[in-house]
């Protein structure tokens, strides 16, 4: 049975923060997962892909930032970084929604012609404008399995409360029914920060896209007051603040290591 070109992800954000204050909070949240390749099968009166529509996606807000292809874009990035990831590129974001849009962070999941996952691309975004991609991948070329720990080091601000230093780890889930992404931030100090994104999986369809709307018709909005109220809130428990450093030299980190499911470091 052929899967749907679309799918919309209804669930929640999840942040805790370890150190130096101890600070959690979720949000409810949707996304959408396109397939790159089958972005013209994608029939709702309520999304639109380069055209205003109550719900949609313009590949201005992604890759290059130019308009050109997507698909293109990510495949040579996989080539570039030597990955063999030929089969089908979905893309998770949160879309435009009346014309504006927000994304702290969108990942590409990259197949192998068998439905292995051989990639993610986590493109982070902060609010100051600036974005940053971690690529990650197994080992060896291996399919990234449920749970698989990936390793990347820490090269954009992206909280004015956390200085630019330690690493991410990763870790990816996928079922028929459900999606999540578990992201640790850790440095010398030990564990800082955790956070989970995620829900349940629905085929993209009008009812479902009216659905999430009528329920959160001010996503953006929501997640950017979000961000700054809770800065707002970790500003009066004095948590030191870090000065915006520059940009790295280079837009792309790759991933340097991977654990296996069965070994936790990061406790």
């Amino acid at each position: 049975m052929k899967t749907p070109p679309a799918y919309l992800i209804r669930g929640q954000v999840m942040h805790e923060r370890m150190q130096p204050v101890k600070h959690r909070f979720i949000y409810r949240v949707f996304y959408l997962r396109v397939n790159l390749a089958r972005l013209n099968e994608i029939k709702s009166r309520w999304f639109g892909f380069n055209q205003w529509r109550i719900v949609s996606l313009f590949s201005k807000d992604y890759g290059a930032r130019d308009g050109s292809d997507l698909q293109v874009w990510m495949r040579n990035l996989l080539k570039e970084a030597g990955i063999k990831a030929d089969g089908e590129i979905w893309l998770q974001t949160f879309p435009r929604v009346f014309g504006f849009v927000f994304n702290p962070v969108n990942f590409w999941y990259c197949y192998d012609t068998s439905g292995g996952l051989r990639a993610v691309l986590a493109e982070v975004s902060n609010t100051f404008g600036e974005t940053h991609r971690y690529l990650s991948s197994a080992p060896d070329q291996q399919v990234i399995t449920a749970g698989l720990e990936l390793h990347c080091q820490k090269n954009l601000h992206v909280s004015p409360f956390f200085s630019v230093h330690g690493e991410y780890r990763f870790r990816f889930f996928e079922s028929d029914k459900a999606t999540s992404v578990s992201l640790y931030y850790v440095a010398e100090e030990g564990l800082l920060l955790k956070t989970a994104v995620g829900g349940k999986i629905f085929p993209m369809t009008s009812k479902q896209l009216r659905h999430a709307v009528l329920m959160q018709p001010w996503l953006t909005f929501e997640i950017i007051i979000g961000i700054h109220w809770e800065a707002f809130k970790l500003w009066l428990k004095r948590v030191p603040y870090f000065t915006k450093p520059a940009l790295p030299d280079h837009p792309i980190t790759l991933s340097k290591s991977a654990i296996p499911p069965d070994e936790e470091s990061t406790s």
